[in-house]
């Protein structure tokens, strides 16, 4: 490429400018839809798609002793902020508790409870399943796995975007 010539970047094609404007929205159509829908899978216990997010960030095998708050809140991608609120009310439900970091005293960690693991495990584990299966109708496991390669693609470059972006705020 010449110096004078722009990258695809500085000069945008407009067909994939309105495919990328298609495809933005359709995900946040998509994450509206979630809300609204995946909310009545787990109604039934008492849970919003939020809670339902954390409970599945903390099931995993990696989390089993518990996650540091910056560390939930990262993986979520959600401010610390919004995510303490949210814990409050899942701690008052006797959904999760926080236990002193067994390497950092001064820090805490947040676990599932018992009767946390007993709704993400079985209560609401049948009408999630129910959910997902209707939700992914016409998918093949084929279908997933690239639905999620190109998603996970996608979420790196924003992540680096994000980084970009607050890297530009601290030299500013």
């Amino acid at each position: 490429m010449s110096k004078n010539s722009k990258s695809p970047r500085e000069n945008p094609n407009p067909l994939r400018t309105d495919l990328a404007n298609r495809l933005y929205f359709k995900l946040y159509q998509c994450a509206n839809m979630l809300h609204k829908t995946g909310t009545k899978a787990v109604e039934a216990q008492g849970l919003t798609t939020q809670q339902w997010a954390v409970m599945g960030a903390l099931s995993r095998d990696e989390s089993a002793q518990g996650m540091g708050m910056g560390d939930l809140a990262r993986y979520l991608l959600v401010s610390r902020q919004n995510l303490t609120g949210l814990l409050s009310r899942m701690e008052a439900a006797g959904y999760v508790h926080s236990v002193p970091d067994p390497v950092d005293k001064r820090s805490r960690l947040v676990q599932l409870t018992p009767a946390g693991q007993q709704v993400w495990q079985h209560d609401a584990a049948e009408s999630i399943g129910r959910y997902y299966e209707q939700a992914l109708e016409g998918f093949s496991s084929n279908d997933m796995v690239h639905t999620l390669h190109y998603l996970l693609k996608l979420l790196d470059n924003m992540k680096a975007i994000d980084v970009q972006q607050n890297a530009g705020k601290e030299e500013g």
